[in-house]
Formats: C-alpha cells, structure tokens, sequence
C-alpha cells in the first residue's frame, strides 16, 4: 500500500471523525479505526508512539490524562512530547527520528478526560532533545500537506522547510482548543452533562459557559469559574438577561420579566426567576461564589 494515500486517508478519516464527535472522540472509535485496501488501520495502540501494521513509520503519537509522560508545551510554543523510556535507540524513538528525517506527517491525540481525545493534524517531528529525551511537535496547513504528498509518490515531504510562523501560529491554536475542550469536558462532566438551569441533557446543544470570562485574569478555565448551560441559556447568561446570585439562586433581568411574548420567554426564561441552580455533587466543583458575585453585579449594573 502507498504510505502516503494511507496517511491521507487516515487525516480525511479522522477529519470526519472529530465533526461527529465535536472534536472530542472515543477511544473506542480511534482504536476500532478503518478499513483501508482491505486492511483495518488503528489510530491509537497500548504504546504512545503508533505504527500500525503495514506501515514503515508512526502514524500517531498519544498523550493520555494519566500517563507516566509530561507532554506540554514549551516557551516557544511548540509542543515538547517525551521519549518513550529513556532509551534514546529504542524503536519508537528511532521511528519518530526517521519521521522528523522525513518530514513525515503524524497524527497528535490528547486524553482530555479518560477515553476521550482531541485529535490534531498534520503534526511534524522538527526537532531532536536527545538530552532531555523529548521531541519537538509543531502543527502544519492540512492543504499544504496533501498537496505534498499528493506529488511526491516516494514519502519524502516534497516542500521542503516549510514556514516556521505559520507552524507556531497554528500549533498554539491546537494549545488553545486543547485548553477550551479541557474545560468544557470538565465542566459538563460535573454538572453531569444537564444544564444547570433547565436540566437540558442533549449534550450537542450544551456549552461550558465561563463565570468570568476567559479574557479576565480571573477566567482560568477550571470548572468552579464554569457552569453548564444550553446554548439559549449561556446566551442569555452572556447577555446579562440572566442572572446568579452567589447563594446559587437564578434571576431574571425585570425588564424581561415584564415582556409579553411566546412560550420560549414564558417557560424557557422567565419561569427560572427566584429558582435555585442544579448543583454538581462534589462540592469541590460548585461555582465559586466569589466569582458569581462579581458577575451578579454586573448583571443588576444591567437592569
């Protein structure tokens, strides 16, 4: 089989993948694969850094939430992913070498919670840390890539050096989804995937919404600054038509109060008036009430 179609079917795979999913997938989903020529191509194995069989290099290289490696980012902003040991010969580590040698595409999965992961691609070894037994990971243009290897029917990366700015933009934005699916898993998790306010449980229509924004010093993505909400109520919450208080109680702005309109208004918003919030069971996850108080201020600045 040609290495490269494979590679390409895969990141077209996992492209259809991650919208069914949200972008968040199973385990089960990347470990049960496709079927390619025949073959069944897993995405995912027991160890992080993945060849599948058939293949000459990896096609994947894994973080999990729980594992025994350190993978993060680096000043510079580039993912830093770790040996696997510290043999710096071991066959793993002498694959991902080949791929950096290369200009080999790879998938990045990350554990967001335990089973599910954000997948990114195409990734690119760029550089080795014998020394500190880690690689560096940057993220390209998909459409750059294909091209690549559209053309070049050997499996050697026919582009060249390609831009570093452009890598490093789009490795951070990995960075900052990885960051907002952290958060939302989280905080859906504890809330036991219902809206706070409406018990709503259709998890495609459910946001984490941040007490205090994200642009605020104070808006760390940690699930006490996060509440659960449909989308119709996190917009409303957004939009200060919606209030909570710091005792957990639900207030509806009075000018809407006053509005005459259809069903939606009457039983989607206004009957939440004076209710209380449901709460997450682990008291370590309920809302700050520090922060709630700050954001009910601005709410009754808004009335």
């Amino acid at each position: 089989m040609s290495q490269n179609t494979l590679r390409i079917a895969a990141f077209n795979w996992l492209k259809s993948q991650s919208d069914l999913y949200e972008d968040v997938i199973p385990r089960k989903v990347l470990e049960s694969g496709f079927i390619y020529y025949n073959e069944r191509i897993t995405l995912i194995g027991p160890q992080g850094i993945w060849k599948p069989a058939g293949m000459e290099l990896p096609l994947s290289i894994t973080t999990v939430s729980d594992g025994p490696y350190t993978d993060s980012f680096d000043a510079n902003g580039l993912l830093r992913y770790s040996y696997r040991g510290i043999d710096i010969n071991h066959r793993d580590n002498v694959g991902l070498r080949r791929a950096m040698e290369n200009q080999v595409p790879l998938i990045y999965l990350r554990s967001i919670v335990p089973g599910k992961y954000l997948a990114a691609w195409p990734v690119f070894v760029i550089q080795d840390h014998p020394k500190e037994l880690s690689f560096s990971i940057a993220v390209e243009e998909m459409a750059l890539v294909k091209a690549s290897l559209q053309y070049d029917l050997d499996g050697v990366l026919a582009t060249g050096d390609l831009d570093q700015a452009r890598r490093l933009y789009l490795t951070r934005q990995v960075k900052v989804r990885l960051h907002q699916r952290l958060f939302r898993e989280r905080v859906l998790r504890a809330y036991q995937l219902q809206c706070t306010l409406c018990r709503l449980r259709h998890t495609e229509l459910l946001d984490a919404a941040h007490i205090i924004a994200d642009a605020n010093d104070e808006g760390i993505p940690i699930v006490p600054n996060g509440l659960a909400l449909c989308k119709i109520h996190h917009a409303a919450f957004d939009k200060n038509i919606i209030g909570i208080s710091p005792d957990y109680q639900v207030r509806i702005r009075e000018d809407i109060l006053a509005e005459v309109d259809g069903p939606m208004l009457k039983f989607g918003i206004q009957s939440l008036d004076k209710t209380c919030i449901i709460l997450p069971r682990n008291p370590i996850e309920h809302p700050d009430r520090d922060r709630l108080k700050e954001r009910f201020d601005e709410f009754m600045k808004a009335g």
